[in-house]
């Protein structure tokens, strides 16, 4: 009867797969090293998911899987059938991805296709463990998942930028301060892409619109003394000698209690650092600032501060996954079985909110025949 009930849960599961998950196990070489101890490809994918998802040792998911007669292997044997599975993984991942970007008009605004990107860091477990950013990237307002990867944290090319993201035509890309670079902002602009990215005062030189001086950013926002009160001014970026990018800066004073709560952060971080807060920094701290290229016939300031207000949505995603999957440990492999182990956390969470949507229409017996 319990072999029943999980092979009954199996199938539920499964159902949830693309439907040539079988086919990507071949195109992608995962099973280069042929099956071997196993004898289907679902053997493969349940005993992989054994380690995966129940985060079981590799020690106790082989003995795991040899009791419920899944298959008799190794811990170094699935070890390296983990390392040659990322690219099916991340296959199968991709796969779920595109299926829920299929409602495209729901997340245009204006003929613009809105996309919000963030980063996070995820790290193994132990002293030495290493570190890897996921970058990710979300359709609004349907929060269609629509692109993510992995890099390192150190080195060329693995911080957190808007260069990590393939983009197209017509599009607008919301970042956060993260994302408040002048490269970064230009690299939209050559795709004939849109930005909107919240001001980082210290990262993003702003100009006048028809000079070479400075904008008096400080000087700007102190002309907004009321909570909630807003303005919009024109100013352009200086991306080289020949170069430069118009856009306007959309600002809104934050209510009193979100005030107070931004200066005690402020001052607690100040602490720890044991240093002073510059007086223009407590200012700024007052309000939300962004940039945008966004045109201004077509999006008006309120249109700008409610798109970058659903960019926190994205937070949500990330915590979701992380509670779902445990997605914020990796186990203490070499590199290629890392990735794979992410790629594989990334495909339960992603197989859990298909089932959670999918649950809205299950008929009477439970899933789809």
């Amino acid at each position: 009867m319990i072999t029943a009930g999980i092979n009954e849960d199996w199938a539920v599961l499964q159902s949830m797969f693309p439907p040539n998950w079988r086919a990507l196990a071949k195109d992608t070489g995962s099973l280069t090293r042929k099956l071997r101890s196993f004898k289907t490809e679902e053997e493969v994918m349940r005993t992989l998911l054994l380690h995966v998802a129940n985060g079981y040792s590799l020690r106790e998911t082989v003995t795991r899987a040899k009791l419920s007669g899944l298959a008799e292997v190794t811990d170094v044997a699935l070890l390296k059938r983990l390392q040659c599975s990322e690219e099916w993984f991340k296959s199968l991942c991709m796969s779920l991805l595109k299926e829920r970007g299929i409602n495209i008009e729901k997340s245009v605004h204006n003929n613009v296709q809105m996309r919000v990107v963030d980063g996070t860091v995820v790290k193994e477990p132990g002293k030495t463990g290493s570190e890897w950013r996921v970058h990710y990237s979300i359709r609004l307002p349907d929060l269609s998942c629509d692109y993510f990867k992995l890099t390192a944290t150190k080195g060329t090319l693995t911080g957190e930028s808007f260069k990590q993201y393939p983009v197209k035509q017509g599009e607008c890309i919301i970042g956060d301060r993260a994302y408040s670079t002048v490269q970064g902002i230009a690299y939209l602009e050559s795709k004939k892409a849109y930005s909107l990215v919240r001001v980082n005062t210290g990262a993003l030189p702003l100009f006048n619109l028809n000079e070479e001086s400075k904008f008096d950013l400080l000087k700007t926002i102190l002309e907004l003394q009321e909570e909630f009160s807003t303005k919009e001014c024109s100013v352009r970026l200086k991306v080289d000698e020949n170069s430069w990018i118009n856009g306007r800066l959309c600002i809104i004073r934050k209510s009193k209690t979100a005030i107070e709560l931004a200066l005690k952060k402020l001052k607690r971080e100040a602490s720890k650092r044991q240093s002073e807060l510059k007086p223009a920094t407590i200012e700024f701290a007052k309000y939300i600032i962004l940039f945008t290229t966004l045109p201004m016939n077509e999006f008006s300031t309120h249109d700008v501060l409610e798109w970058y207000r659903l960019r926190w949505q994205i937070e949500l995603v990330f915590k979701r996954l992380k509670s779902l999957t445990a997605f914020g440990h990796l186990p203490k492999y070499d590199d290629v079985s890392a990735r794979s182990w992410l790629y594989g956390k990334l495909f339960i969470g992603l197989l859990t909110e298909k089932l959670i949507i999918s649950a809205r229409d299950f008929s009477p017996w439970g899933y789809y025949l």
